[in-house]
């Protein structure tokens, strides 16, 4: 501080206008002390405290606020809290009042998501954080197995699967919580790249698995690329890189969609067309379908399976620019069973009558997916390859182009057996890739999948549902109130 005394008043004239002017000088003055109290407790002051005390300070500086002042917290060069503010304030009044404490607010335990986020990016297994996924659509058999839903001995073996159901319900409600997302979002002119990029950021992010580490994509993630295929293309038909096509207004797009966890594959399909005229063409794909899944069963005959498919079919017909076409099952496409990391097992499923007698049995997982088409019928490869997979009964060749050798160790550490398609290998970083993954074709490697259309000017549609022959019951794993 500065001098005390100036101006030429006395010391105790200087004292009381001090304290007057200014109470709040001294810390342990409350504004309850009356005026006379000021005065006499000012003639009293000690010299020494006094003479901490300057005048120019007093009335230069400005008066703390009411709130600060009832408060007792008058050192502006303090960051002490209320509370001890309020401590030293207590005996200072001399009422003995006890200490106040600050009511601490308690933490907020974080709550689990009750709802999906839009665009999907909530973790599955954060909405359900017991671990228990959704059931698919149980079906108990009838005839000569009904007896299975109650036997102990089949429900003992059910039990012992609940590892298995857990996985596949799993990545079943990232199926359906995906495709309903992609139902609602998907608009003309939007291009076929946006698309199947906003549906498969959706499952690996609902999964959890980006699949950009080596491995990852193993883990959990997508089963099978994001089918688009549009009109008379019926199947296997995802955009490359470059690819600008656009989603018309007059399209009819079939869209598969593939989704694992720890290498159960969910496989489901659903068609979108945006001019009603195509109805009755989508209402057939999907009663069909329906009808195989309804024959489905232990001991059920594939043949058979595929004769009540194609009958429901071929009762169809629609109408477009005043031509009725009827619509036809595209008996060259199948339905198969799925195996662990192996989307297409050793079992097919016609959808045309045959005299395949192989039966379904225990333990089988299908894909039940049927195919109508207002063209002939019937499909072959055309266009560009975008589909790919590893073989499981690779053989081992001895690979002399290093490119060959380098991708087919991507391949197996990001990819094993699980379908890919080339947009995948770009997010990986790979590049100038193309002349290793034809070498890996053309050895019996890798098994490229190429489009498979109608005649053009066909319209084609495709819904499909992956089953669980469960010894109890058969699950409709991919089952939900769209389809």
């Amino acid at each position: 501080m500065g001098p005390f005394w100036r101006g030429g008043l006395s010391q105790g004239a200087v004292s009381r206008a001090v304290i007057l002017n200014c109470p709040n000088s001294l810390p342990f003055l409350k504004d309850r002390v009356d005026a006379s109290a000021v005065r006499k407790m000012s003639a009293q002051a000690p010299t020494e405290e006094l003479g901490q005390l300057s005048v120019e300070d007093a009335s230069s500086k400005p008066k703390p606020d009411a709130s600060a002042a009832s408060n007792g917290n008058l050192n502006h060069d303090s960051d002490d809290s209320e509370d001890e503010a309020d401590e030293a304030a207590a005996p200072a009044a001399g009422t003995g009042a006890a200490k106040k404490k600050k009511k601490r607010k308690p933490k907020k335990k974080k709550k689990s998501p009750t709802q999906q986020s839009d665009p999907p990016r909530v973790l599955i297994s954060r909405l359900f954080p017991d671990g228990k996924y959704p059931k698919g659509e149980e079906v108990e058999y009838v005839n000569e197995n009904r007896y299975r839903t109650t036997n102990e001995e089949k429900r003992h073996l059910d039990n012992l699967n609940s590892d298995f159901l857990n996985d596949y319900r799993h990545a079943a409600e990232a199926h359906r919580q995906a495709r309903q997302w992609a139902q609602k979002n998907i608009k003309p002119g939007q291009t076929l790249t946006e698309i199947a990029n906003g549906i498969e950021d959706a499952v690996r992010a609902l999964t959890g698995h980006q699949g950009l580490e080596e491995g990852d994509a193993l883990i959990a993630g997508m089963g099978f690329p994001t089918g688009l295929s549009i009109n008379h293309c019926a199947a296997h038909y995802t955009p490359n890189a470059g690819n600008k096509m656009v989603l018309q207004q007059d399209d009819v797009m079939k869209v598969d969609i593939g989704v694992h966890v720890n290498g159960k594959i969910v496989d489901s399909a659903f068609t979108l067309a945006f001019n009603p005229r195509y109805d009755p063409l989508l209402e057939a794909v999907r009663a069909a379908t329906n009808e195989g899944i309804k024959q489905a069963g232990i001991d059920a005959r594939v043949g058979e399976i595929g004769g009540a498919i194609q009958e429901v079919m071929e009762s169809y017909e629609v109408e477009i620019d005043g031509t009725v076409y009827p619509v036809k099952s595209i008996r060259n496409l199948n339905g198969h069973t799925i195996l662990p990391y192996n989307i297409h097992g050793t079992k097919s499923v016609p959808i045309v009558k045959s005299n395949d007698n192989t039966k379904m049995e225990e333990g089988d997982v299908f894909a039940i997916e049927t195919f109508g088409s207002t063209g002939n019928g019937v499909v072959y490869e055309d266009g560009e390859v975008s589909h790919y997979a590893k073989r499981s009964d690779a053989p081992k060749v001895d690979l002399r182009l290093s490119s060959a050798k380098s991708l087919l160790n991507v391949i197996t550490k990001n990819f094993g057996t699980l379908p890919w398609c080339r947009r995948y290998l770009d997010r990986l970083g790979q590049e100038k890739y193309l002349l290793g993954l034809n070498n890996l074709v053309a050895n019996g490697i890798v098994e490229s999948y190429p489009p498979l259309v109608d005649k053009k000017g066909s319209y084609t549609a495709q819904f499909e549902h992956t089953i669980l022959i469960r010894p109890t019951v058969k699950e409709v794993i991919s089952r939900g109130d769209d389809y």
